[in-house]
């Protein structure tokens, strides 16, 4: 159970650790409304009218790594950045995340090298979290500046047309 400092996540679809075994699993998951209406408050969305994704989990490699090969489908309204309009917008992703089933791996120091791949995140005590996964990987693919068709940012002043052109015209004028 989580402390009521922790915060509760709007999405969980948690696989425990106990299923996570050599066979492949495949889950397709939904948000319900409830869900995608707090994703749209977390993300600053107008509206997320779907989000659903289907997820495959597979042990990789010698170490202790799941591999959860995703692709996350949903329909987002933003608002516009120049005219505050409704954008809406179809969002279709595919992604690869690795998870580190080490119980080690969960706690710690960790080091990051800038030129260094990502490394697997570790598993939580309840197992992988597979919601938060595909929110997080909607967060990634949401357009960070949408804008309406047709929606221009005001043009910048010329030179002519500046403060500094009436300053260059009396320069002129000596």
């Amino acid at each position: 159970m989580a402390s009521s400092s922790e915060p509760q996540a709007e999405f969980s679809r948690l696989v425990p650790v106990d299923r996570l075994g050599e066979v492949e699993i495949t889950e397709e998951i939904s948000a319900e409304p409830g869900e995608r209406a707090a994703l749209a408050r977390r993300f600053g969305l107008l509206s997320l009218d779907r989000l659903s994704a289907t997820l495959r989990l597979e042990r990789a490699g010698a170490r202790n790594l799941v591999r959860v090969d995703g692709r996350l489908a949903a329909e987002v309204t933003q608002a516009c950045v120049v005219t505050l309009e409704p954008v809406g917008a179809h969002l279709e992703k595919g992604f690869i995340l690795l998870y580190d089933l080490d119980a080690a791996a969960a706690q710690g120091e960790v080091v990051v090298e800038p030129e260094a791949e990502e490394p697997p995140e570790p598993v939580g005590p309840h197992g992988i979290d597979l919601g938060e996964a595909v929110a997080q990987q909607l967060a990634i693919a949401l357009d960070p500046y949408p804008r309406a068709p047709g929606a221009a940012l005001p043009e910048e002043p010329r030179a002519a047309d500046g403060p500094f052109a009436v300053l260059e015209s009396l320069k002129r004028g000596r």
